[in-house]
Parts: structure tokens; C-alpha cells; sequence
């Protein structure tokens, strides 16, 4: 469970690390201007959409720092791991798997590069940046 005392404190160092004024900052993350004026006062706890906003605008924050203190601030990408925490291992972005995939699309006839000419889609997929996606079934 977060520390709200604590918390608000790691907030406040935050807020003064970017030399920001507690309205400015809040406009930077697109929270009013009362919700960090009642985190930072102690009456609301902050909530997770609170702190991910946080994280998507500062970078440097680190997650487990802002909630339990845990960490470094700023984030310094030399900081040993947390016990009990591996970092993740690189993996393949899905773009490269698309582009070795890709389709090449001629009048009147469908191949894809890497498989046997007789082959037939079967369904067609778009993925968006927002997280949403379309599927098409030819």
C-alpha cells in the first residue's frame, strides 16, 4: 500500500526537480489543477491513471521510486536492479515481424513473399497506435 505522506513528498520533489509550479505541472500531465492540490495536501490518494500520467510525461520517474520510494530519481539507466525485479529481455518489435512478412498486393492476384504461390489469406488484421485494431476476413 502506497504511503501517502511519502508519496506526496517524492510528488513535491518531483514538481520541484522540473521547477514547475503545482498548476503547471498539473497541466503538463492533463490533471486538474485540485487533484494535485489535494494529493499534495494529503485529502486524495493519487490515483493509477494519476501516476501513469505522471510516468508518460516524466520519463525519468521511475515507477517503483514514485510509489514506495524505492529506486532513483531521476531515472539513470546505470541504476542496479530492484532484488527480485529482471529487467526484460529485448524482444523483436512487431514491425520487423511485419516487414519480413510483408505482402506485396498486384491487380487481380495476392502473393506473399516467403510462402508457396497457392496460398490464401485467410483473415487481415490492422493494429493501431491508440490499441485498437480492425480485422477483415477477405
Amino acid at each position: 500500500m502506497i504511503n501517502s505522506t511519502e508519496f506526496t513528498k517524492r510528488l513535491q520533489k518531483v514538481i520541484d526537480f522540473y521547477n514547475e509550479s503545482a498548476s503547471g505541472f498539473a497541466e503538463k500531465i492533463g490533471v486538474q489543477r485540485s487533484s494535485i492540490s489535494h494529493i499534495l495536501s494529503g485529502r486524495n490518494k493519487p490515483s493509477l491513471d494519476f501516476v501513469m500520467k505522471i510516468l508518460h510525461t516524466y520519463p525519468e520517474v521511475e515507477l517503483y521510486w514514485l510509489l514506495n520510494g524505492k529506486g532513483n530519481f531521476p531515472n539513470n539507466p546505470n541504476t542496479p536492479e530492484l532484488p527480485g525485479l529482471k529487467t526484460p529481455e529485448p524482444t523483436k518489435p512487431i514491425n520487423q515481424e511485419i516487414v519480413e512478412k510483408q505482402q506485396t498486393v498486384k491487380p487481380d492476384s495476392v502473393s506473399v513473399s516467403g510462402s508457396e504461390s497457392d496460398s490464401e489469406i485467410e483473415k487481415i488484421v490492422i493494429f493501431y497506435k491508440n490499441g485498437t485494431f480492425k480485422s477483415y476476413n477477405p
